[in-house]
């Protein structure tokens, strides 16, 4: 039986909680090529998206809410925002 969290106008699916509860999870924080910026969970299925860093934060705690049990959601998350910018030489 699947179990469903509605947040902000968005129903999500609610995935197998966890056996122990985790102190933090990292995002890579990238760039989209279509503008904005995607964020992807080390780990974990977790993906999101956002125009703006404010945005994309605000998906990040609803993504990590939904993805967790609410006993189990990590007290912190931690953004790992990479630039890949090329220089000549």
């Amino acid at each position: 039986m699947e179990n469903f969290l509605e947040i902000r106008g968005k129903r999500f699916r609610r995935f197998e909680q966890r056996s122990k509860p985790m102190s933090e999870i990292i995002f890579i924080v990238e760039n989209s090529d279509e503008g904005g910026y995607t964020a992807k969970a080390l780990g974990h299925s977790i993906y999101t998206e956002g125009e703006t860093l404010e945005e994309l934060k605000e998906n990040v705690k609803d993504a990590v809410k939904c993805h967790f049990d609410p006993k189990e959601v990590p007290p912190i998350v931690r953004l790992h925002i990479v630039k890949d910018e090329v220089i000549a030489i």
